[in-house]
Formats: C-alpha cells, sequence, structure tokens
C-alpha cells in the first residue's frame, strides 16, 4: 500500500511540474524565469552539498565553479573569440557555435579539474582557515575574469560577453517559441524543462553517491576525520574527489546559465554569490537531499518574489525606504527567524540515534522501554 502510494505521489509531482510553467506563462515569463533561476540554484546547491554536506569542508569559492561553466559555453558559442583571434575569425566570421552535448561535458570536466587544483594546496586545512582559501580562489577567478581584456581580449573584461547562441537540441531552437496542437510554448518554457531534466538527474546521482562507499567515507570524514584515517580510508584522495565531483555540477549549473541568460559579465559571480548558496545548504538541511532542494527553491525565489511584497511597502512610508534596501531586510529577517526556529534546516535529516534507540525499545517482543527519571 506504501509502495502505491509513493507511485501515486510521484506521479501526480511529475503531471505538477510539467503542466506548472505552461500555467505560469499565461501570467508573464517573469515567473517562468523565477522557476528556471531556481532550478539553477539547486543545481549549484546539490553540488555544494556534495563539499559542504557530504565532506564537511566549507567552501565559500563555489561560484568561481559557476563562472568557470558560464564563460566556456559563452566563449564557444558567441563572436567574442573571432573577434579577438584572426585565425578563428578566418574559419568562423559568424563566431564560434559549438553543440551544447560538446560543451556541457566540457564544462563539467574543466570546473571538476579546477575543483581538484583547488582542493590540493588546502588538504591540511580546516574550518575557517579553508573557507578563508577557498573565498581566495573565487575571488581571484572573478578578478581574472574582469581583466581578462588585455593584452587580448578573450572574455571582454567587465562589459562582459554577449550575442551568445540559444541551446538547439533535437531540430529545436529554445531561444524561440514553440506551437504545440495550437498552444505556444515560450522559450522560458522550453529551458525549464531542460533545466528540470539535468536537476532530476543531479538528484539521482547525489543519492546515488550518498549510499555508495564513496558518500560513506565522505560522511566518516566530516565526523571525524581523524578516526576515519584510522580506519584506512584515503582521506586525501575522498577530499579531491569530493572537490571535484562539486565543481562539476557547479560547471554545468555555469553552462547553462550562460546559455538561458545570452551574456555572462563577472558581476553574475560575486562572493555574495556564493555566500547565498551556501545559505541554501545550510538553511535547507545540510546534507540531506530534500532539504537541500528545499532550501534552494526558497532562496531563489524569495528575493524575485518580495519585490512584489517591498514596493508597497515603500509607498506606506511614503517612498523614504528603497526598495531594494528593504527587500535585503526581508530576506535577512526570513533567514534568522529561520534559523532561530529551526536551527538544524527546514528539513533536516532524521536523528538516526534516536530513532534507533526507539526501534530497539519497541521492535522486540516482550522489550519494554525504559521510562524516564522523574524530576526531583
Amino acid at each position: 500500500m506504501n509502495r502505491t502510494r509513493q507511485i501515486a505521489a510521484f506521479c501526480a509531482a511529475g503531471v505538477a511540474l510539467f503542466v506548472l510553467p505552461l500555467l505560469l506563462q499565461n501570467a508573464g515569463d517573469a515567473w517562468v524565469r523565477i522557476l528556471d533561476n531556481a532550478l539553477l540554484y539547486t543545481m549549484l546547491a546539490l553540488g555544494l552539498n556534495i563539499v559542504v554536506g557530504y565532506a564537511g569542508l566549507l567552501d565559500l569559492g563555489y561560484i568561481a565553479f559557476y563562472a568557470i561553466g558560464a564563460y566556456m559555453y559563452g566563449l564557444l558559442n558567441s563572436p567574442q573569440l573571432s573577434g579577438a583571434f584572426q585565425s578563428i575569425a578566418a574559419h568562423f566570421p559568424n563566431g564560434l557555435v559549438t553543440p551544447w552535448w560538446i560543451v556541457l561535458p566540457a564544462g563539467a570536466a574543466l570546473a571538476g579539474i579546477f575543483g581538484v587544483i583547488l582542493g590540493a594546496p588546502t588538504l591540511k586545512l580546516r574550518g575557517d582557515y579553508l573557507a578563508i582559501v577557498t573565498l581566495g580562489f573565487g575571488e581571484i577567478i572573478r578578478v581574472f575574469m574582469n581583466n581578462l581584456d588585455a593584452p587580448v581580449n578573450i572574455t571582454n573584461g567587465p562589459k562582459g560577453v554577449d550575442q551568445i547562441h540559444n541551446i538547439h537540441m533535437f531540430g529545436l531552437d529554445l531561444g524561440k517559441s514553440l506551437t504545440v496542437f495550437g498552444y505556444d510554448v515560450a522559450p522560458v518554457s522550453l529551458y525549464y524543462y531542460l533545466l528540470l531534466a539535468l536537476v532530476i538527474l543531479s538528484i539521482v546521482i547525489c543519492h546515488r553517491l550518498q549510499l555508495s562507499r564513496i558518500g560513506r567515507a565522505w560522511m566518516a570524514i566530516r565526523e571525524d576525520e581523524i578516526a576515519a584515517k584510522a580506519m584506512g580510508i584515503n582521506t586525501r584522495n575522498m577530499k579531491l574527489l569530493a572537490f571535484g565531483m562539486g565543481a562539476t555540477f557547479g560547471g554545468v549549473s555555469g553552462t547553462m546559465f550562460a546559455a538561458f541568460q545570452g551574456f555572462v559579465s563577472p558581476e553574475s559571480f560575486s562572493l555574495m554569490e556564493s555566500v547565498m548558496v551556501v545559505a541554501m545548504v545550510v538553511l535547507g538541511g545540510m546534507g540531506y537531499l530534500p532539504g537541500v532542494i528545499l532550501g534552494a527553491l526558497l532562496l531563489s525565489s524569495l528575493p524575485e518574489v518580495l519585490r512584489y511584497v517591498a514596493t508597497p511597502l515603500q509607498q506606506m512610508t511614503g517612498g523614504r525606504l528603497d526598495a531594494a534596501i528593504l527587500r535585503q531586510l526581508l530576506i535577512a529577517l526570513a533567514m534568522i527567524v529561520v534559523m532561530l526556529l529551526r536551527p538544524r534546516g527546514l528539513w533536516p535529516a532524521p536523528e538516526h540515534g534516536k530513532s534507533l534507540q526507539a526501534r530497539r525499545g519497541e521492535g522486540r517482543p516482550g522489550r519494554v522501554a525504559a521510562p524516564a527519571p522523574e524530576a526531583d
């Protein structure tokens, strides 16, 4: 019976996820765009959860891998390199057009390599020191992209890379509307379905990793690295693998971000973005997939939804408060309330110790759990 209910719940959720963008686009593409951004941040949060939630390694420079994937797609699918190099312009006068199914794994691989490069010098660092080093790595990548416009203009500096081509797959241009049985499906809805498929694939990969020997080794390192090493776990390789695996998710998210936006610039990869992704993992429920997904969906959509709340509040104050500042204040208050009421996250992992103790008291016939001691 429980199995039947689970299958019915999954089918109902699948139908709802399929129909949702078609309903929202009637109210405007802005609402579907909020969903698309939420799915992008969900992939980012799932990748960071491997590093922070599973392996217990605090990474504040995770947005750097997002930037690497985004710039890789932007440079390989725009006229930017053709304008910078005469040899490329001779063969590709209209700019490079690389198929997305090549750029996507290539961006994941490049981000994974940089993740290992970041992890190698930080193997002996923990806690605050690790956070500072990873923070510096993220800022280095952003500054590097911001200044790589001289002597050869590769990234176009602070102006960013524009005219990025849309994704073409199965003969479809995801940047153009598609008419199905007389119903127009907007480009933002087409990107939604591709992003949803990638998010589902990411969830499956993360779930299988969590249940594997590698996942258990990461969690052992998170709980007690010295004990894990004493049990024969190669902590060095496991840490490098965690950084590399987490970075690949960031690279995939970055390539999809560049294709979806059609423009990338260093401003999109600031330190605040890294902090927000960390907050999604922590506030949702660190190390627990449903909690991480919930935290990513809420924190990514909350700033956009609060735009419709901040403007009326600004009008109530006679315009004395700026709407953007008021919106940030509301986000901060919401995060404080969540941490006060749910310190382990909105949807934390179940406490296995308590459930095991309850099963020991209730599972054996004739066994009665010991009563709680009475207060004096």
